[in-house]
């Protein structure tokens, strides 16, 4: 009876511990840059506080988000919480679309089918549209409902984000280009 015990306690603290790394946050960077940029800091101001709050439905959790990029694409590892739990994802953005997109840490006890590629794939080429929203459908998973809304949250807020860093280079031209 104590060893049944034993095995039962060891086996609910490995439920609640879940946690499928799937790629390294470091290692996503890795595959998106031939020799990858240093990490910036995208500040979330009022004004895109608002937007990511449209977006997800509630506060950003934090005041900045890191990102790397080049001139040709972005990168953005965001979590936002499935059922539960955070559910960590890579993304890649170039020209205003997803270009990968990758599961790399799940902590959820279900709903895991979002890290496949099968899934994950219907990203590709998705770009944000005027009010926020994924030009392209995403087909849902049964029994993976808050998982997949919060992947398509993140792809929102990644594409966002890259927009912001788009217009943000083409303001520190114009302002450039206008000095004597």
């Amino acid at each position: 009876m104590k060893k049944f015990f034993i095995c039962l306690t060891f086996f609910c603290a490995n439920l609640f511990a879940l946690e499928d790394v799937y790629l390294q946050p470091q290692q996503f960077i890795q595959q998106q840059f031939d020799n990858p940029p240093k990490p910036q800091y995208f500040w979330i101001t009022a004004p895109h506080k608002e937007a990511l709050t449209k977006i997800l439905g509630h506060k950003p959790r934090k005041l900045r988000i890191k990102y790397w990029a080049t001139p040709e694409k972005s990168a953005w590892i965001l979590e936002e919480i499935g059922k539960e739990h955070p559910i960590t994802t890579g993304f890649s953005i170039s020209a205003g679309k997803i270009q990968q997109v990758k599961v790399l840490i799940y902590r959820e006890s279900r709903g895991y089918e979002v890290r496949q590629d099968f899934f994950t794939e219907q990203y590709i080429g998705a770009q944000l549209d005027k009010s926020l929203d994924l030009d392209q459908t995403i087909d849902g998973i049964t029994g993976a409902t808050l998982s997949v809304r919060a992947l398509n949250k993140m792809a929102k807020v990644a594409l966002y984000l890259d927009k912001q860093l788009q217009l943000e280079e083409v303001h520190e031209q114009k302002t450039a280009a206008a000095k004597p």
